[in-house]
């Protein structure tokens, strides 16, 4: 048995990267996976469905992303796959710049984006789960919530400090999350990824002297592949982490402990 069969997952940022790597799992292990993104969406459902998965796109702007577009985003989601069963908050972006010089633009995009939209589709799939849709749920079954922490959830970062408040503040709500809903039998837990090759690093990767001193800190000596990474986000969504809340799993090939 698939661990997540007839079940529905909500992925944000689907079409690349992590975040279509997240799909590309969740459909092998059999959900009806419901990508999200302002961007292209057709190869994450062209690899789904030659796979045999489920999948439903929906395209989202998350930077202008309020309470009432992130409710009208998981009702879609439901009329479409029936119901929700995960929320992967993957979608986020990064702007660098020297702290003294940090665009007033930049920060909000960063928030929006990697703090305020996350918190609202938590808001919307909470309320969809505690207002009907636990009753439609199997006996038992739970609502799970993955949110993607950072590094940078635990460190500074460098000429990054809107990326670094929001994955901080990630961090935070997951928690406070948990400690409201965990009695509701939701989970919110959080991933943290070390640094992994996706576009957001494609600037950093392309800097000979930043990129070596990353490596050397790194104790498995390499940046991580997406698909690395996606198996910690798939257990905090199966029903084999159930007793996990409040949790950040930093998957990171040892750098925090260095």
């Amino acid at each position: 048995m698939k661990r997540f069969a007839n079940k529905v997952a909500i992925i944000t940022g689907a079409g690349r990267g992590l975040g279509q790597t997240y799909a590309m799992k969740f459909a092998e292990e059999g959900a009806h996976v419901v990508g999200v993104d302002i961007g292209d969406l057709t190869e994450t459902g062209a690899k789904i469905k030659e796979a045999g998965g489920q999948y439903t796109p929906i395209t989202a702007d998350l930077s202008k992303l309020n309470q009432k577009a992130a409710a009208d985003l998981v009702a879609e989601a439901v009329q479409k796959a029936g119901r929700v069963d995960v929320l992967v908050n993957n979608a986020g972006i990064i702007r660098r710049a020297p702290a003294v010089d940090h665009p007033e633009s930049d920060w909000n995009l960063a928030i929006q984006i990697n703090l305020t939209a996350p918190f609202f589709l938590c808001q919307a799939v909470a309320k969809w789960w505690l207002t009907g849709g636990r009753e439609k749920s199997p006996n038992e079954s739970r609502l799970k919530i993955v949110n993607i922490a950072s590094m940078l959830t635990f460190q500074g970062g460098i000429l990054v400090p809107g990326y670094t408040a929001s994955k901080s503040a990630i961090g935070g709500i997951t928690k406070a999350l948990a400690n409201e809903w965990a009695k509701e039998r939701i989970n919110v837990n959080a991933v943290a990824p070390g640094y992994v090759i996706t576009e957001n690093t494609r600037p950093i990767r392309e800097d000979p002297a930043r990129e070596a001193t990353i490596l050397a800190r790194i104790p498995e000596g390499h940046w991580a592949r997406t698909d690395e990474i996606s198996p910690g986000v798939l257990w905090l969504a199966s029903s084999e982490a159930d007793y996990c809340n409040g949790t950040i799993l930093n998957i990171d090939g040892g750098w925090l402990a260095r």
